[in-house]
């Protein structure tokens, strides 16, 4: 389906009752409508300086969409110049639903203004059969991917960012931890209203309890989330980068907080965490905003003052 052709939005399901069948359905329509043009009044215009389109990678027993995003070419030799751009690799969030179309508002005004190649990962949404560790696999694979072809993509691998949002954060925060062991550098990590604590313990913060029926993200969302991400069996704290047992050495880190969240105090402790490691944390609170606020610039006013801080925090790592 066109992204442009004008779709209804599904009503949201029972997340406490839903079903398999039910859960796939869903998330299916629901994507149809964020790829739309329909949703273009609540998740922004893209801007008109970058290039979007979809690309498959080969990565090891599949092939992956990503969405890519890539500053247009003014002429004049400036196509030359548009090779060895600054690297950010993005994930979007909603871990059982979601799609990096929704985040074209951000991620097309990041690539045409730092100007950068963004590397959106159409990730393996959670369900079940498909736990958290794929997701985490399909982001640290498209990462360590576009670094070994680097000159292909046209990216400067010295200055490399990952970038993600709510369960996306989540999966960069742990593709972060990956790169140092693995002792990939990256320059710096960016986590928006990020998902840290996946064990039992994820509902036992101030801020679950304050906003546990917020519109964009209510408890039991958060508790389909947890069936379906970490299965009975698994050990939660590997998927939990809050328990981590060594922060230290990670890529300076801009953690974005809106205080309506009920995930705020992840990342509140998050950075708590990364400070006391001695990693460089820089936490930044926007009142009164809600949790997904930043893929809904139509009806959440902060949206924009948030990419600014973005825009800075990464151009100051990438472009120095």
């Amino acid at each position: 389906m066109s992204e442009t052709t004008a779709v209804a939005r599904p009503p949201q399901p029972d997340f406490e009752a839903i079903t398999a069948e039910e859960l796939i359905a869903y998330r299916e329509a629901e994507n149809r409508y964020r790829a739309s043009g329909a949703a273009r009044a609540v998740l922004g215009e893209p801007d008109p300086g970058a290039a979007i389109g979809w690309q498959d990678v080969a990565l090891p027993g599949r092939d992956l969409p990503v969405r890519v995003y890539r500053p247009v070419s003014t002429g004049d030799g400036e196509a030359a110049a548009r090779t060895g751009l600054p690297l950010v690799v993005h994930v979007h969030g909603g871990s059982f639903v979601g799609t990096a179309a929704q985040c074209d508002w951000t991620n097309s005004h990041l690539a045409a203004r730092l100007p950068a190649v963004v590397v959106s990962v159409e990730h393996r949404l959670v369900a079940p059969g498909s736990p958290l560790t794929d997701a985490a696999e399909d982001g640290w694979d498209v990462l360590r991917h576009v670094l070994r072809h680097a000159v292909r993509w046209g990216v400067d691998p010295a200055r490399t960012a990952v970038f993600g949002e709510s369960f996306g954060a989540l999966i960069s925060a742990l593709t972060a931890i990956r790169a140092r062991d693995a002792g990939l550098r990256i320059e710096a990590q960016v986590l928006v209203n990020p998902a840290v604590d996946m064990t039992a313990a994820m509902y036992d913060y101030p801020s679950i309890a304050e906003h546990a029926d917020t519109p964009t993200l209510a408890l039991p969302q958060l508790r389909l989330l947890e069936r379906l991400a970490v299965p009975p069996g698994t050990d939660a704290r590997a998927f939990s980068p809050l328990y981590a047992d060594d922060l230290s050495g990670l890529a300076p880190t801009l953690i974005v907080v809106p205080t309506r969240d009920p995930l705020a105090d992840h990342g509140r402790r998050y950075a708590d965490r990364l400070r006391a490691a001695g990693t460089p944390v820089r936490l930044d609170e926007h009142v009164g905003a809600g949790h997904a606020f930043l893929t809904l610039p139509g009806v959440e006013p902060q949206a924009e003052a948030a990419r600014s801080e973005i825009h800075a925090f990464l151009r100051a790592a990438l472009t120095a």
